[in-house]
């Protein structure tokens, strides 16, 4: 398989996706989640895949949701607004949904978006240098598809103090809050990541998706929370403080929020 914005490899059961949009320390965009959607699909359609990487290219995991995705949804009616988010929602939820575990592989940044991604994934281990962070409040945009992920993994005060605050934070850090498995150092990341992966394939791959099934079905209750953070989002996007944050941001200055 060839993507633009994704690099693949399949060897001995064990995909690889690498997140290939390193000018930008891999900001997620539109083009980048469709492609994908599509991979998704293939994952859950071969037997031939039984554990899944998911890794950034040049040094850093994802610096998070590219602001120009959230600049195609200013202007948008509630309706449409929620039918673009409920995508992406769908596409975030399915990958976390795939009966094959999955393993993030995490170095540098991984700020937003990227620490989400990073949470639909069945296991997570970062390097001691990786740099955690939920900036969105900073320019008053709220935690796409990530305030019930995160308070389900993390509890509500650690939640808080991260969405609430928009702080950067290192990996010691993440893992008191549970965001991740296991620190290790730089170099021997690889090392870390291929022996969890080679753990799965001396494991029945069948048995351990439904194990895995039983144990995402149990978190069904959380999408009226997705619901909320798609409506409250919408509403955000209005405000004077977003444009205001937008606007700083590309005029690369601090902003000035007026709470309206």
């Amino acid at each position: 398989m060839t993507y633009k914005h994704w690099l693949v490899s399949l060897e001995n059961h064990v995909l690889r996706l690498t997140i290939n949009n390193p000018e930008k320390k891999n900001r997620l965009h539109q083009e980048l989640f469709l492609e994908f959607r599509d991979i998704i699909t293939y994952i859950k359609q071969t037997s031939e895949v039984w554990v899944v990487v998911i890794e950034g290219a040049a040094g850093h995991f994802s610096s998070g949701v590219d602001v120009s995705l959230i600049g195609t949804m200013i202007g948008k009616n509630e309706e449409a607004y929620r039918q673009d988010l409920q995508e992406l929602q769908y596409i975030f939820d399915e990958f976390e949904a795939l009966e094959k575990p999955t393993i993030a592989k995490i170095d540098g940044y991984c700020l937003g978006g990227g620490v989400i991604l990073a949470l639909c994934c069945d296991f997570r281990i970062a390097t001691e240098t990786s740099i955690f962070g939920l900036p969105e409040v900073k320019r008053s945009i709220g935690v796409i598809m990530g305030t019930q992920r995160i308070t389900r993994v993390a509890g509500i005060a650690a939640a808080k103090e991260m969405i609430l605050l928009g702080d950067n934070f290192d990996a010691a850090q993440a893992k008191t809050y549970g965001l991740i498995n296991r620190v290790v150092a730089p170099e021997t990341l690889e090392q870390a990541v291929t022996a969890l992966a080679q753990k799965f394939l001396k494991l029945p791959p069948l048995a351990v998706g439904v194990c895995k099934r039983i144990i995402q079905e149990g978190q069904f209750a959380e999408r009226n929370g997705q619901n909320l953070e798609i409506a409250a989002q919408h509403d955000i996007l209005h405000t004077q403080d977003f444009q205001e944050a937008i606007k700083s941001f590309f005029e690369k200055r601090e902003p000035k929020y007026e709470g309206k």
